[in-house]
């Protein structure tokens, strides 16, 4: 039979996985076999820029703390997994996505996004948008042409006046 303390010891951990997957508008679970532990320093270090966590979690506690949130993952808790939380949807999975161009050992595997399970292909959608400052950038480029034809139209308007 198991110890108590080892017992509480595992649903303490089980309790904070699934605090941080409450707290998270995004996670994704991917495989890490392969990379270095300055890879995975660098990759920690690029999360924590984007406002992410990546935590590495036993499957089976992993499991049960998507048990007690009625999530199901299917068989992606199979093989070893780490996780990287976010508070921003897109952040963490456009995060591994960069990463996972240089560093081909790491595979994005199954993420939640608000609530929804996301596959590899939509979470490779996901990370094809452009940042904030991106969009941003676009909608201030599209403003300015609306400013810039209207001024041309009051100007060639004013010189009909004239006439």
């Amino acid at each position: 039979m198991a110890n108590q303390k080892i017992i509480d010891a595992k649903a303490t951990v089980v309790d904070e996985i699934a605090n941080k997957m409450k707290e998270s508008s995004t996670y994704v679970l991917f495989e890490y076999r392969g990379l270095t532990v300055s890879d995975t320093n660098e990759l920690r270090k690029i999360l924590r820029g984007s406002g992410s966590e990546l935590k590495v979690y036993k499957n089976t506690l992993t499991a049960r703390a998507l048990e007690k949130l009625n999530i199901d993952l299917g068989d992606h808790l199979n093989g070893p997994k780490a996780i990287a939380f976010g508070k921003d949807a897109i952040a963490p999975i456009k995060a591994l996505s960069d990463f996972a161009k240089t560093h081909s050992a790491l595979e994005m595997k199954v993420g939640v996004v608000d609530g929804e399970v996301a596959d590899i292909k939509m979470l490779n959608e996901l990370a094809s948008i452009p940042s904030r400052e991106g969009l941003l950038t676009m909608l201030a480029g599209g403003l300015i042409g609306v400013v810039r034809d209207l001024s041309i139209c009051l100007d060639l308007y004013s010189q009909n006046l004239e006439k």
